[in-house]
């Protein structure tokens, strides 16, 4: 049988990731006597040598495909953990240097509206990351939370009443594969970095609650940006932290832009 994967390229150089990408499927994570189902897009990597023309890409899919199938029955208490174990299986059938998993998800979070205390399930986007180089795993866990802003300078100059609008703040956090971080914590630094949070569902009374509220706590995107990056600070150690904030102007044009970093 011929394999022209093995067969050495016209151009020997080599390629730092190699693989497949947005492979989907079911997986059921269990945390904190919680459980969450996700059908995430999946994303896996591996370095490939100067010497090799390709990946057998027929038996790189077929075992990616086994090592899922076999972890989705098992329990698993994060994304990242069923990431290692892929990754740890993965490296058994085609040996790598480095190689990397992402998931790109939602996560559904079950809250009560602020006044009137109905339920409502609010819906973020998520991703996680999982590196393998060389036996050194790192995590990069992101989350993406819709609020608002309340344009502190024209409530300044106006008095009766300013500009807001929807705001998308995402916070990323770098960390070793061992830092227990709670994604649902890193949403939750996120919504108390706006004006306010928002809800899927409002009652007139919620309504009025969030309106007054946003207008108690105006902020320009820097300081959202800047509440983020202080909250996160306090709370994951041991981390790489960047946030960024995106207020979609209800005045103007153009949206605005803040981003920042820290290191704790």
């Amino acid at each position: 049988m011929i394999n022209t994967q093995d067969e050495s390229p016209k151009h020997q150089l080599k390629l730092e990731r190699v693989g497949i990408k947005n492979l989907k499927t079911l997986i059921k994570i269990e945390r904190n006597t919680k459980e969450y189902r996700h059908i995430p897009k999946i994303n896996i990597f591996m370095d490939l040598t100067e010497n090799k023309k390709g990946v057998h890409m027929s038996r790189f899919i077929e075992s990616i495909t086994e090592i899922l199938e076999d972890e989705v029955r098992g329990k698993h208490n994060s994304l990242e953990q069923i990431g290692k174990h892929i990754l740890e299986k993965l490296k058994v059938k085609h040996s790598y240097v480095s190689a990397e998993i992402e998931f790109e998800s939602e996560i559904p979070l079950y809250e009560i509206t602020p006044v009137s205390k109905k339920d409502t399930i609010e819906v973020h986007d998520i991703k996680v990351r999982l590196r393998n180089n060389n036996g050194s795993w790192i995590k990069i866990l992101e989350v993406s939370v819709i609020g608002n802003t309340a344009c502190p300078h024209a409530l300044a100059v106006n008095k009766k009443g300013t500009h807001i609008q929807r705001a998308i703040g995402n916070l990323r956090i770098e960390t070793d594969f061992d830092n227990d971080i709670d994604l649902e914590e890193m949403i939750r630094v996120v919504d108390n970095s706006f004006s306010s949070r928002v809800f899927t569902l409002l009652k007139t009374e919620d309504e009025s609650f969030v309106v007054d509220r946003m207008h108690n706590n105006p902020l320009f995107v820097e300081d959202v940006c800047r509440n983020m990056l202080s909250l996160a600070s306090s709370k994951f150690k041991k981390s790489k932290i960047h946030a960024e904030c995106l207020s979609q102007e209800s005045i103007h044009r153009h949206d605005v832009f803040a981003e920042g970093a820290i290191e704790t």
